[in-house]
């Protein structure tokens, strides 16, 4: 054939390429049932030539092989009906035809029905033509096996493609490739056997091994989601770790340490956050917050504080009242509550209630800045939705005191002891209050006199 094709065959490989399946381009990369261009006709024969010597199969006559060409030609020069229409002028001779020409003709339909994208009649092609295997060498039956295989994954039969697999298999003396091995994990995954898909993704990785080569990622993936199905985390884990190792991918880095979590590795789960953090894998708001609550849960609140701190002024890690609570916290965990000052004020600014008021209240107090804790506590009370207003009360009755307002202190303490929590502690510092009060006013008479 002198003229160079293009049309149709050339874009079949390229379809089968992007099939939804890891290994998929198995079959289409080791025979060469989808090869392009005008040469198909004649690759086919040459392979059938080749096994004869093996076995003895019918031989193709020539007033079929000259149809059978003919029709290849017009569907690659782009007529693909004018190439159907000559394969149906073959096939209303079918009972004439022997078994190796039936089984070349179904073949030929097969492969322009899927170069035309009716993906069940190249199925039901492919079908016919395993049917003579009688009459038909082992590379076509094991080559047309294999492609009904995946046709079958590819319209999501995974039993039919399953069988088709082990019909292959049987028929096949040649011990599966690392790949192959593959195609049937996929298959048995699919159906929710993960056992049998895990034992053969790892004997498909010892393959690999043996051939001094490492396992492919998509491999390990698919080990990892039969692991995690199976609920096995230590082992989901140890998939993960070789991920981290092999491919150093940040989307590896933070699943291992999420799962050293689950499993109780909390060090271990910290020390993988923290390095992919150091490699500027950390980009997402969610992992900036669990590596800062892993630094609070660890004793380090200080580092968690500054991790937050710069995130939210670099502006990777957006404000709002959850996380300013918690790097308030994470400051005063660290003894630095001079910084959680401004970090509480801006949270009682951007909140609807008062709990970040009564925040404020309580470290006002325990910094002494008496009239702030006082006006801090009264804004609490006046907002609400806080936990305990007795110790807003408490904490204005201290500040009174020590700005030696005794009565004032003396009404605040008053209403928190009405407050069945606050009310023993309050009694006490009633009491306090007046006894101070007494001891206040005996010195002022003793001055005045």
């Amino acid at each position: 054939m002198s003229k160079k094709t293009t049309p149709r065959y050339n874009n079949v490989l390229t379809k089968v390429l992007l099939l939804p399946s890891v290994a998929l381009t198995l079959l289409f990369a080791s025979n060469n049932i989808f090869t392009g261009n005008t040469a198909l006709f004649n690759r086919a024969l040459s392979a059938e030539s080749v096994t004869q010597k093996t076995k003895k199969v019918p031989a193709m006559r020539e007033r079929v092989y000259s149809q059978l060409a003919r029709a290849q030609q017009t569907a690659d020069d782009g007529d693909i009906q004018a190439g159907l229409a000559i394969l149906d002028e073959v096939k209303k001779r079918l009972t004439s035809l022997n078994s190796y020409e039936r089984a070349m003709l179904f073949n030929f339909y097969g492969f322009i029905h899927y170069g035309n994208d009716n993906v069940l009649a190249a199925i039901n092609d492919f079908e016919l033509v395993v049917k003579e295997k009688a009459g038909i060498s082992d590379v076509l039956y094991l080559s047309t096996q294999f492609s009904l295989a995946q046709l079958f994954m590819q319209q999501q039969d995974y039993e039919k493609s399953e069988q088709a697999l082990i019909a292959w298999q049987s028929a096949n003396n040649k011990a599966l490739t690392a790949a192959q091995h593959v195609l049937f994990a996929q298959v048995y995954f699919q159906q929710k056997d993960f056992i049998k898909s895990l034992m053969a993704t790892d004997n498909a990785i010892r393959e690999q091994h043996k051939n001094g080569k490492v396992a492919k990622e998509n491999w390990l993936i698919l080990k990892r989601a039969a692991h995690y199905e199976l609920q096995q985390p230590e082992l989901v884990t140890a998939v993960l770790e070789d991920m981290v190792r092999l491919f150093n991918k940040p989307q590896y880095w933070l699943q291992l340490s999420r799962m050293y979590g689950e499993i109780g590795e909390e060090s271990k789960q910290l020390a993988v956050m923290e390095a992919a953090f150091q490699a500027g894998f950390i980009e997402q708001q969610n992992d900036f917050m669990t590596l800062a609550q892993l630094y609070i849960y660890h004793q380090l609140p200080y580092k968690g504080a500054v991790l937050m701190q710069q995130a939210m002024d670099a502006g990777s890690l957006t404000v709002n009242e959850r996380r300013l609570e918690l790097l308030a916290q994470a400051y005063m965990l660290a003894k630095e509550e001079h910084k959680a000052l401004p970090v509480l004020q801006q949270a009682s600014k951007i909140s609807q209630s008062g709990k970040f008021d009564a925040q404020l209240a309580q470290l006002y107090v325990n910094l002494e800045m008496w009239q702030k804790a006082i006006v801090s506590a009264e804004q609490a009370l006046a907002r609400g939705n806080i936990d305990n207003p007795g110790d807003m009360h408490l904490a204005q009755g201290m500040s009174y005191f020590n700005l030696k307002s005794f009565e004032q202190s003396l009404i605040a303490f008053e209403h928190a002891q009405s407050i069945e929590k606050s009310a023993n502690t309050a009694k006490q510092w009633r009491s306090y209050v007046e006894r101070e009060q007494g001891y206040q006013m005996q010195l002022a008479q003793l001055t005045d006199k």
